[in-house]
């Protein structure tokens, strides 16, 4: 199936806000792909940003009312404020204004789509199902909040593809309840647990909205265990493949990655496969080769004879299973840096981070990464050191150490680093910059 450049395409000019991301970006090169005049802005430069640029795609670093082309469709995502200087000159020279999630929505809906979704995994289980799948001799399309390494067209890392094949495998996003603008022929879901609280405002709702996202597809894709979803989908005559650790595929899996979370990951994906056709032991010998995504267990090299892996491990569950998938390597030493993503979650979640992370030999805290947030209000007082305190109080004296900068992390982890152990840099936030360091001299 060649790609669609009709005049529907051809015709569009689409102005991106935040086009820096790694799904707007995605957008902007897909949208581009297919035919469209695309340009975007962000307020600071990046690796999306350049690759952008090296396929012919007009980003600009800043915001201003200057960089909106005349006539232009504008798309923003969910982080793009009401203030933004791009985005109100669109609204007053009354511009058609969309989310992001309309624009993937429409580009996917001329594949046939396989969807993932869940609070963990689905990158990863993105990034399997899109490796697989060339494996067995598809060319699918795809759309994934991370990077894939050897996907891009010069081989390198990509978070997003246009392929000739009849699939597009794509990342759906529960944090603003942009997934349910999807409609997949498979929908999968990972797992369902509350992470973004300032959109849900409990399980229940949350819960709800997956069940209305699966629900528009033919086939299902859940875990084995959440029994009263597949008995809610189930009345409406839906496929079911229930999956666990042993299940579909061969007892036994040839992975490349570590961690029980991915052997999880992997029977999920095998069962999606099965859902669009293929065979159990076919789907599971397709995954041999595949390395992990950029951010997830990625080794980044070595510091003082220390392995340095770097992971975007940002609720309390993820940052359990990354530090058990990096045990199976068998470290002297396991040592954690974690930086904390948003205050809201940080406020939350605290004492659960604390546990996770006292499953390391060593852990070391940074302050908060904010990203859209401000420590204000509710939030006043939220730092770093509440997951420090957690930390401690159940490392059983191991050392917790507080970082309030990277440098200081830094410091810390050098004079801490020596042959045989791992150092693991976890966090949604600047943090793998740290990795980035620890590896360069």
């Amino acid at each position: 199936m060649s790609v669609d450049a009709s005049n529907s395409w051809v015709d569009r000019r689409i102005h991106l806000i935040g086009v820096g991301g790694a799904g707007m970006s995605g957008l902007a090169w897909a949208a581009h792909k297919l035919g469209a005049s695309v340009t975007g802005s962000d307020r600071s430069d990046s690796t999306y940003m350049e690759r952008l640029r090296a396929a012919g795609i007009a980003v600009t670093v800043g915001h201003d009312s200057a960089n909106v082309p005349d006539g232009a469709e504008i798309v923003v995502s969910t982080a793009i404020s009401e203030e933004n200087p791009e985005l109100a000159a669109a609204r007053e020279s009354s511009l058609e204004v969309r989310h992001r999630s309309e624009l993937l929505a429409e580009i996917c809906s001329s594949r046939r789509q396989i969807a993932v979704a869940g609070t963990h995994g689905k990158t990863t289980t993105t990034g399997m199902l899109t490796f697989a799948l060339r494996e067995l001799g598809e060319d699918p399309s795809f759309f994934i909040g991370g990077e894939l390494p050897g996907f891009g067209p010069g081989g390198e890392a990509a978070n997003s593809g246009w392929g000739e094949g009849e699939w597009v495998v794509v990342e759906a996003d529960e944090s603003d309840g942009s997934f349910l603008t999807l409609n997949p022929e498979i929908a999968l879901i990972t797992n369902i647990e509350m992470d973004h609280h300032a959109r849900w405002e409990n399980l229940a709702e949350l819960r709800g909205a997956f069940h209305d996202f699966a629900e528009k597809a033919r086939a299902v894709v859940l875990p084995e265990a959440d029994r009263e979803m597949a008995a809610g989908l189930a009345a409406f005559d839906r496929e079911i493949t229930p999956f666990n650790l042993s299940w579909p595929g061969p007892e036994e899996l040839n992975l490349s990655v570590p961690g029980e979370h991915n052997r999880f990951n992997a029977r999920a994906a095998i069962g999606a496969l099965v859902a669009a056709g293929f065979g159990e032991d076919e789907a599971a010998g397709a995954f041999t080769g595949f390395t992990g995504v950029k951010r997830r267990q990625e080794f980044k090299g070595e510091c003082a004879g220390a392995r340095v892996y770097d992971d975007y491990a940002h609720h309390p569950t993820e940052v359990g299973a990354a530090l058990a998938a990096i045990r199976e390597f068998k470290p002297d030493r396991l040592i954690a840096v974690f930086q904390p993503h948003l205050y809201s979650r940080t406020k939350i979640f605290s004492q659960q981070f604390g546990a996770a992370l006292a499953r390391a030999d060593e852990i070391v805290v940074l302050d908060v990464y904010p990203a859209r947030e401000k420590p204000v209000g509710p939030l006043e007082g939220v730092s770093g050191l509440d997951v420090l305190r957690a930390t401690a109080d159940r490392a059983g004296g191991r050392p917790s150490y507080w970082a309030p900068d990277l440098d200081a992390a830094e410091r810390i982890v050098r004079s801490r680093a020596t042959e045989g152990a791992i150092i693991a840099t976890l966090g949604a936030g600047d943090v793998t910059k740290l990795s980035d360091r620890l590896v360069a001299s």
